[in-house]
């Protein structure tokens, strides 16, 4: 079948060559990493995020890939390192007075300038379209270009007026050094984070122990010391006074205090008929012939 009518086949019909390695259109690129969220791929509009390693993001994409990480998302992938909020930043664009955006096209027989950009770096002037380096403070989320950064060094923010240093700064959709760079920076910070966090815990458990071991044990500061010339007499009233409640306290428990001497009632000064009251006195004592049979009676039942 085929070649019917007098055709002739070409050779690159027949043969399969290799294919061709299709070039990415360099414009078409950076529309799409300047203009369009990374993880929706819809346009970006404010809040604006900016992760670790330079790539741009909606904030709402954000927040519903990491409630809803399925394994359905293919461009999930792109923000794997993204583990919660913090490791995002919420960019302070500038806007462009020159951009009109989709006002003036509205029949659709106007060329767009893709080249024009919705955001420019508020010191220099310089469109955020791609054909320049743009980076944005971690502390703040400023954004500048890089060439503002190299001729107006400073180490404080040209806008906000934050503090920043060298590892503040990241790269917004940078090279491929670029991203390795700021992906060790990354893990570095985390790694860091990590060791701080474990540091405090220690710290934590040994201040909540102090306490406890001041209140069972208090230091000479809080047990209060004075000379015997120094009391009052409001201060001996005071020992007269609590020295009949010891006494009372050690007749309650029937334990007589640590100096004291055991004396038999029948030794005492005391009259014949007080002593009566007590067992060891003679009269309560009883002869065996009144006492009663141990198997037949109890010693009380007679």
């Amino acid at each position: 079948m085929g070649c019917d009518g007098g055709t002739i086949p070409k050779r690159h019909e027949l043969v399969k060559g290799p294919k061709k390695v299709e070039k990415v259109d360099k414009d078409a690129e950076l529309v799409a990493q300047w203009n369009y969220c990374t993880l929706s791929q819809e346009i970006l509009r404010r809040p604006v995020v900016a992760c670790e390693l330079g790539r741009l993001y909606n904030k709402d994409a954000v927040i519903e890939f990491l409630l809803d990480k399925s394994a359905e998302k293919a461009l999930g992938k792109a923000a794997s390192h993204i583990k919660s909020i913090k490791n995002v930043t919420e960019l302070k664009l500038s806007d462009n007075p020159a951009w009109e955006g989709d006002k003036g096209n509205t029949k659709g027989d106007r060329h767009d300038d893709l080249q024009r950009a919705r955001f420019i770096c508020p010191v220099v002037g310089l469109e955020m379209n791609g054909r320049h380096r743009f980076c944005f403070l971690r502390c703040c989320g400023c954004v500048f270009s890089e060439r503002a950064l190299k001729e107006i060094k400073a180490e404080v923010c040209h806008t906000c007026g934050a503090a920043f240093q060298e590892d503040d700064i990241i790269v917004l959709n940078g090279t491929k050094e670029d991203v390795e760079m700021l992906k060790k920076r990354m893990e570095e910070r985390r790694l860091r984070a990590k060791l701080e966090k474990k540091t405090k815990k220690p710290k934590a458990a040994e201040s909540v122990s102090k306490p406890d071991v001041s209140e069972e044990c208090p230091g000479p500061s809080r047990v209060k010391t004075g000379k015997p010339e120094e009391l009052g007499p409001d201060s001996r009233e005071k020992k007269t006074i609590s020295a009949p409640r010891s006494t009372a306290t050690n007749g309650k428990t029937g334990k007589p205090p640590c100096g004291a001497v055991k004396r038999s009632i029948a030794d005492s000064e005391e009259s014949e008929t007080y002593k009566s009251l007590f067992t060891s006195h003679s009269s309560a004592k009883r002869s065996k012939e009144e006492s009663a049979h141990w198997v037949t009676h109890t010693s009380y039942c007679f």
